[in-house]
């Protein structure tokens, strides 16, 4: 380091691995204190890991967008490979940028609306199984209902297939391998993936269960040869222009597959699931969540048409994610020294960047725990810089599929909402587990009304 590097504040533990310790208990406690105690831009260490964490949007903006190619993706999505392959997630530099050529147009405005109706089926159906087997005071775990809904929709809207009917046992294989993504945080992850524990075999068989259906869809695909307008018809029709005119092999189609199916579900849910809960606890809110519904859709099914209508669902689905973001942590490695504010941050330093901890910044959310739509008008939005508030990441890595979460969060909420009202079940414990995603610890145990 420069002899004049300067470092910025930060806990100066006196027992090893006691800040390691403290990030695995409780991730989101142990940031946003720091947060709290030193400001925005902190250094601590893990074990001999160099860590930084900021919270100034623009801070974050240089590390995501400016400077972007000085940095790569942190250790746990290295890691995180060994699922998602080289999939969007996790590739980096010109392999990354040729991939995200090759699946953008899937997600271009027109196919998105198309898929719009799947959204809205997919919902109306779990509605109506709703309605079948009704009974007052009947309680549902949402997180799972909605980690199902989403499966269904994914897998429709990817693969044209109906994987309801495996749903189940899909959803149990990528529960499993979320699992594991908490063991591949561990820094001796490398040893533990040498030993036959169990629930390194559990991975390993879910990973087999999640690449079997893949590829299977792929093969049958590939010998219809048909262009079904679902996800998987553009990656296989796509040529890199760009590049040297080539498509993706069967192995990268799986990466790309997998990636948006885990990443494409989990999170949507998670988000979904949150809302539920805080519609649950706001009645003010939700009168009003209710009131535009009831104006829009006027007793009648949603469709693609009526998503642009419904602003105020939308700021709902926007605050829910600023409380309670789905993906909640960003990290990054220096690639070589890197200057921050003034400060020296050292080649191979990983880089924190917490949407979690930065969505409750008092500075930009007055009263950052209260549930308040109103902070998503137009002139709200405009008041605050853009990296105050970043749920889909940003830069050349902001998450493909934002367009797609964003319609498939309105249209399943207005669709649910036409006819059902839920209510927490008293006493449910509502506990944040941040893994991978910001999921509910013990699910969210709810009462389904009828409206």
């Amino acid at each position: 380091a420069p002899a004049n590097a300067v470092l910025p504040p930060g806990p100066k533990p006196l027992i090893p691995l006691i800040n390691f310790i403290k990030l695995r208990r409780n991730p989101i406690k142990f940031l946003t204190r720091l947060n709290e105690e030193y400001g925005d831009v902190v250094y601590f260490k893990l074990g001999p890991q160099p860590v930084f964490l900021i919270n100034n949007p623009d801070h974050i903006r240089d590390v995501l967008i400016t400077h972007n190619k000085q940095f790569m993706k942190g250790e746990g999505l290295q890691r995180a490979k060994r699922l998602l392959g080289e999939g969007l997630l996790t590739s980096e530099g010109e392999f990354h940028l040729r991939q995200r050529r090759l699946a953008q147009p899937a997600f271009h405005r027109q196919r998105i609306a198309g898929y719009a109706t799947t959204m809205i089926e997919y919902s109306e159906r779990l509605s109506a199984n709703w309605q079948s087997s009704w009974q007052p005071g009947e309680e549902r775990d949402i997180a799972r209902e909605m980690m199902r809904l989403t499966l269904g929709i994914a897998g429709k809207t990817l693969f044209d297939a109906d994987v309801e009917t495996e749903a189940d046992e899909i959803g149990d294989a990528l529960s499993q391998a979320m699992e594991m993504f908490n063991y591949m945080t561990l820094p001796f992850f490398q040893l533990l993936e040498q030993l036959p524990i169990p629930a390194m075999k559990r991975f390993k068989a879910a990973r087999k269960r999640l690449d079997e259906t893949i590829f299977r869809m792929i093969r049958e695909r590939r010998e219809s040869g048909e262009d079904r307008g679902d996800l998987l018809s553009m990656l296989m029709q796509a040529r890199d222009t760009e590049g040297d005119g080539t498509g993706m092999t069967d192995e990268q189609l799986r990466d790309e597959a997998m990636t948006i199916f885990l990443a494409g579900h989990e999170t949507t849910a998670n988000a979904l699931t949150w809302t539920w809960y805080l519609l649950s606890q706001n009645p003010e809110v939700e009168a009003k969540f209710h009131a535009e519904i009831d104006e829009v859709l006027s007793g009648q099914t949603a469709t693609a048409e009526h998503y642009p209508r419904l602003r105020y669902t939308e700021m709902v689905f926007a605050e829910a994610m600023r409380m309670y973001p789905p993906a909640w942590i960003i990290g990054r490695r220096a690639l070589n020294d890197y200057e921050l504010n003034g400060y020296h941050v050292p080649n191979r330093s990983i880089i924190l960047m917490s949407q979690y901890v930065a969505h409750h910044n008092p500075k930009y959310f007055p009263d950052p725990d209260r549930f308040d739509p109103e902070r998503w008008t137009a002139e709200a939005r405009e008041s605050r810089p853009k990296f105050s508030y970043f749920p889909f990441g940003g830069g050349p890595r902001l998450c493909i599929g934002e367009s797609f979460a964003w319609m498939e969060g309105v249209l399943v909420m207005a669709t649910l909402a036409r006819k059902w009202r839920m209510r927490l079940v008293p006493g449910h414990p509502v506990e944040l587990q941040p893994i991978v995603t910001l999921r509910p610890k013990h699910g969210m145990k709810m009462r389904l009304e009828h409206r």
